[in-house]
């Protein structure tokens, strides 16, 4: 019954505009070489970060101000803030669906009725 319900809700959420927004969006960066290229620098930043900060070391100045940079462009690119507002978009609406679902458990644990 509750994954049932849970299927239901995740149908709901894949109909609604903001997720469809933002499936959009994702089509609009797919198509767009520069800002796959952006990402594809930021991704590849962010792993070599990672590994220096495992290793106990920090990021070159040159390394964080091109991932400063790059992210800077990523974000004020067309295909960027398209991006970016829908996916601010679609977090906005979980926080409210588990916000509501937090409340639902609430009430349910408070209440000795059984429903189905």
């Amino acid at each position: 019954m509750i994954t049932e319900k849970a299927q239901d809700l995740g149908r709901l959420i894949g109909q609604s505009n903001e997720y469809k927004a933002l499936r959009r969006a994702e089509q609009t960066m797919r198509e767009d070489a520069e800002a796959q290229q952006k990402l594809e620098i930021i991704s590849r930043l962010t792993r070599e970060f990672d590994a220096l900060m495992a290793q106990g070391q920090q990021p070159t100045e040159e390394q964080a101000t091109e991932y400063e940079t790059t992210l800077r462009e990523f974000e004020t690119s067309p295909a960027g803030q398209g991006y970016l507002v829908a996916r601010t978009n679609v977090d906005k609406l979980m926080q409210q669906v588990n916000q509501a679902i937090g409340e639902g458990i609430e009430r349910g644990a408070a209440s000795g009725i059984i429903t189905l």
